[in-house]
This record gives C-alpha cells, structure tokens and sequence, in this order.
C-alpha cells in the first residue's frame, strides 16, 4: 500500500467467520461436501405478511429513495409497540427509539458516540467479539470481565478493582447470552444497574435472542426501575423474526442517549430502505403461532445437536436459550482447534471453536441451529463414522 494502515488496526484483524468462510469456500471449490454449522444465520422464511409488505411496497415507485435517519413514524410505533407486547416495557416512539441498519451497527454507533481515546470498556468473556473490535476501532481500551459457568455465566468481577471500575465508560452486556445460551436473570441486570450508578458508567444491553428457544418470559434490561438513568438496549429482527440480510435493528433508550448517537448514525449512514421498513412493521406483528412454529423447528435441530455433542463426548447445559448449542470439549483434547480442525478436515464439518469468543471459550465449541435437519444428521453419521476409525476423536 502507499500508506499505512491507521494505527488503531493493530489490534484487529479480519472477523474471524468472514476468514473462515474463505477457506470453507476453497475447501467447497476443492470438491469438498463442507456442512458449515458454524454460523447463525438463519435459514426458514419470514412470515408471509411481512414478504407480502415487502413486495407491495417495492412496487409503489416512491418508495425507492432516501429515507429518514430516524426510520417513518410507523415503524418507530411498531418497535415500541412490540416491546411493549413482549417485555411490557413502555418506550416514546419519538424520543426513545432508532432504528438501525441491524444492532452490529449499533455497536459501532455507541462505542463512537461515547468513547475517546483511552476511555476503558467493560467487555465479557466469553463474548460477541465485535464489543472488543468496536471498542478498538473507537480508540478505547477493552477491560475483560468473566462470565462464571458455575453461575450460570453470570457476570464475575472478582479481579477488577475499584479503581479500574472508576476509569470505566461504557460496560457491554449480552443476556439472552451468546455464545453460551444463558438466559439471564433480573437479579444480574439489578446489580449490575446498582454498580454502573456507583462508578457512574453507561451500560448496553445487547438482546437480539430473547425469542428463540425461550421456554420462560423474555427478559429485557428495562425491566429494572431506574433502567434507562444508565442503560441502553440493542436488539434486532435477525435472529427473532427470520430477517438477517434485511438488517433490520434498533436502540432504545433515553432521548439524550439517542439524541447522542443520532449524531453518529446521521453522518455516517443513511436512512433505511422504506420496503424493508414496512416489512419490518409487519414482522412486528408476527402473532405467537408464527414464533412457535419457528422455534418448533429450533427443538427438532437442537436434539441432532445434542446427538452431535454426545458424539463428541462434550458436556452441555439443555436451558440454552438462542440458536446456538455450546459444549465442553473433554480434556482428552489439547486445545478446542485439536476437535476443529480434525472435524473440519477429516469430517468435512465446521464447528465454531469457542476460543473466538475469547478465552473462557477456549474448552468450547458451538453448534448453529440454523442448517437444515437432513445437513445436521449427516454430519452427525460423518462425525460417528469418524469415531469408529478413528479412536482420538
């Protein structure tokens, strides 16, 4: 290159799905039959009101230019009114919403609207690695803390001072969790509420999977009296409504906070395009029988998962919440990348090695729920055919 790179790469390097799916590819191009169960991206259709949205309001030829940063009053008031349904939380479609180009661009939005340089982030581990990549990318400084697996992945500061608590701006939290499928509790949000008011730090509550595979009530961090003095929340209808390459998401919060990364949003990106904004209103408007029907085909994937971890000898929790399967590997294995590879290689499966999400997913690997049943058993038959020739795995 003529230049350099800015500075503040040096801590980032490609996401790792976008690297691995390179490969996958070559391995495709190569006449390998990959099963990628790697990656949650979901595969079933939207509802047929929200295609139909969709349909009607590409063919009306005004519909086809720019759009408010601040998404048409209806959408607004359908993001508002669902999160009124599912969370029973109230919010003011005119100062509490704004609807994002999907939550990951969210993420950049707000690290952007509230870091500076050398600002510290809380960042969990294990995590979205995305929190890290954004807090880098804003000039800040990423301060790990620990999710506990004998608390139920509840957040650990054991090992952060209260010194290092007060030079804190910004905490990322991800209940329903990703990667590893905890739920969640009120108790956590209450403490963590109590915390950010004594060190004066803003928390964001990153909850995309509060719909899929949830036996219980969906949780939302606004839920907590006194949420929204210090907390934000990112959610989005990829996940829960079938509409990942719409990116379609939002933030809610308090007019100030919205206020504040509205400044970001509006020089950076655009208004959303308004048939995916009336897709989104209708998918809003999805009634319990579609989400049902979805999740009814989640359960049946999920017992392939299970078949595939008991394979493997890996231990996992059955309340996982979200799309994902996450497992201990046995201890027979040096490392998670041991089990990987050896599966990707010689099985032609790729399995998510947990160490991505850092390093309290280095004895991890998760399974996607979002292949089809007949890819799931096959990989299922290659990985026990593997065992049986194979007595390492």
């Amino acid at each position: 290159m003529i230049i350099q790179a800015a500075n503040k790469l040096q801590h980032i390097n490609e996401y790792y799905f976008s690297a691995k799916l390179k490969e996958i590819a070559q391995l495709r191009a190569a006449g390998k039959p990959i099963i990628n169960l790697g990656i949650g991206n979901p595969d079933q259709a939207p509802s047929p009101q929200t295609i139909d949205a969709f349909k009607t309001s590409a063919e009306n030829v005004k519909n086809h230019g720019y759009q408010s940063y601040i998404g048409v009053p209806a959408l607004r008031k359908a993001m508002c009114d669902w999160y009124k349904n599912t969370y029973e939380v109230d919010l003011n479609p005119d100062t509490e919403i704004l609807p994002l180009l999907g939550s990951k661009e969210g993420i950049s939005h707000i690290s952007n609207a509230f870091l500076n340089p050398d600002n510290k982030v809380l960042v969990p581990n294990p995590g979205y690695p995305t929190y890290t990549s954004a807090t880098y990318l804003a000039g800040a400084e990423p301060i790990y803390y620990n999710l506990d697996e004998n608390d139920g992945w509840a957040p650990d500061f054991t090992g952060i001072s209260e010194e290092t608590l007060r030079e804190v701006k910004l905490m990322w939290v991800n209940y329903p969790n990703m990667p590893t499928g905890a739920k969640g509790e009120l108790e956590t949000f209450q403490t963590l509420i109590r915390i950010a008011n004594e060190f004066k730090f803003l928390i964001v509550n990153d909850n995309p999977y509060s719909l899929v595979l949830n036996e219980g009530k969906p949780v939302s961090i606004f839920q907590v009296e006194g949420a929204k003095e210090v907390c934000l929340e990112l959610n989005s209808l990829s996940k829960s409504h079938n509409l990942a390459g719409a990116r379609i998401g939002l933030v809610a919060g308090q007019k100030e906070y919205i206020d504040t990364i509205l400044k970001v949003k509006s020089n950076v990106d655009s208004g959303m395009y308004l048939p995916l904004q009336d897709a989104a209103i209708a998918a809003l408007s999805n009634d319990a029988a579609w989400h049902e029907a979805r999740n009814k085909e989640y359960k049946k994937r999920r017992e392939f998962a299970y078949n595939i971890m008991d394979a493997l000898d890996c231990t996992y929790d059955k309340n996982q919440i979200g799309m994902f399967l996450w497992a201990k590997i046995p201890a027979i294995y040096n490392n998670v990348e041991e089990l990987t590879e050896k599966i990707l290689h010689e099985a032609n499966v790729f399995i998510t090695p947990g160490f991505i999400f850092g390093s309290k997913g280095e004895r991890y690997i998760r399974i996607s729920l979002c292949s089809p049943e007949n890819d799931l058993k096959e990989a299922l038959d290659r990985i026990c055919e593997l065992r049986i020739t194979n007595y390492n795995l």
